[in-house]
């Protein structure tokens, strides 16, 4: 594009700035979107008019942040119509630099505070108040408490996507009134918030669909809870800690998981034939499981997976100290529908039990590698 003079006769000033706008938003191209704001201060306007995402760059280094604080004041008033922000990284983000936000948020629909540990309850309360047609929020690592949620959940009722992993501060009570007041949540991380029983679910909506709980306190009780809502697709309630009896989680089959499509049970050692036998039969669309370092499996329970997992595509059995050649015999004859078998450390298979089954199965491939995660990747759900 050629700079032209903002007060000369040329083409922009007989286009309306609504088409201008629509122009500007075209330009796919990175050097045509800055040329474009170049042709004049006018056309400037205009492209600051068109931005619609800010992110600073993650860093670690707390003087870069002191420019942040600086100018993020400036930004939000030289872009005012931004649906997406990242803060990610600002450790040192004090609450007060969120003020301006609360003025001029009403557009803003994703806001990450992606490990902002200067966070607290007035500057997610200052956030509720200003944005309340927020989609998307992640507050990763933030130090809230169940004050700031409750805000959040008044003000902020279109949520669909919330990242609290590491907030150890809350409570089931704050996340109760996040599953009453936000009726279209759709994904929720809550790993490794250690003060969550799971009770904090009671009276969740049916469109929550994705839920992280990896190294929660979840009892049996809160378990039924978090599937209570009936539209869960993708669980991970990996490495569960502080389980109280032995087995237990056949709750997820017992008819409010119907939809499941990925469960993960990583490193619930606890883990038995009763409950793999019920989510086997439960949950029939189940595509990916993991039972990875689940020590109390038998042969029933492989039968069970072999007989009802018609539609499972992926299954993890590293480190499972009962899997031996008659279960995985039970493996092979059944889940019909499988394509990758991830198994390492499982010392009762034998060298003869594993050949049979790769030349049997030789539609199924079989990978030593550990996944810790399973299923689809839901990143850019979030403004991280």
């Amino acid at each position: 594009m050629q700079r032209m003079d903002y007060h000369s006769n040329n083409v922009e000033s007989y286009l309306p700035d609504d088409c201008l706008l629509i122009i500007c938003r075209k330009l796919q191209n990175i050097t045509d979107r800055n040329a474009f704001g170049l042709t004049c201060r006018h056309w400037l306007h205009i492209q600051n008019l068109a931005r619609r995402s800010l992110s600073f760059h993650f860093s670690y280094n707390p003087n870069i942040y002191q420019v942040y604080i600086r100018y993020i004041p400036r930004l939000l008033v030289r872009f005012p119509y931004l649906n997406s922000i990242s803060l990610a990284g600002c450790t040192e983000l004090p609450d007060s630099a969120l003020v301006r936000l609360r003025d001029s948020g009403s557009s803003l629909q994703s806001l990450s505070l992606y490990c902002c540990f200067g966070i607290t309850d007035n500057g997610l309360t200052q956030v509720s108040t200003g944005c309340t047609n927020l989609v998307s929020i992640t507050l990763y690592r933030c130090n809230i408490t169940d004050v700031g949620l409750e805000s959040l959940a008044e003000y902020c009722r279109s949520l669909e996507n919330i990242n609290l992993s590491y907030c150890i501060l809350i409570s089931d009570r704050g996340i109760n009134a996040i599953a009453r007041r936000c009726l279209k949540l759709y994904a929720f991380m809550i790993s490794y918030c250690k003060g969550l029983t799971g009770m904090g679910f009671k009276g969740c909506s049916s469109t929550l669909t994705y839920l992280e709980a990896d190294s929660c306190m979840l009892t049996p009780e809160g378990l039924l809870e978090v599937v209570s809502g009936g539209g869960l697709e993708y669980l991970n309630v990996s490495n569960l800690r502080n389980w109280v009896g032995m087995d237990g989680l056949g709750g997820i089959g017992a008819g409010s998981a119907p939809r499941l499509r990925f469960l993960n049970l990583r490193m619930c050692r606890f883990v038995g034939d009763e409950s793999v036998a019920a989510i086997a039969k439960g949950c029939p669309l189940l595509e990916e499981w993991s039972v990875a370092v689940c020590h109390e499996i038998h042969i029933s329970g492989w039968s069970a997976i072999g007989s009802n997992c018609r539609n499972l595509k992926i299954l993890h059995v590293n480190r499972c100290r009962k899997l031996c050649d008659q279960g995985l015999q039970a493996l092979r004859d059944g889940c019909g529908q499988l394509e990758v078998l991830y198994m390492h450390g499982c010392r009762k298979v034998t060298h003869v039990g594993l050949e049979t089954f790769k030349i049997q199965r030789q539609d199924v491939e079989i990978r030593r590698e550990e996944c810790v995660s399973i299923g689809p990747c839901m990143d850019d759900l979030f403004a991280q």
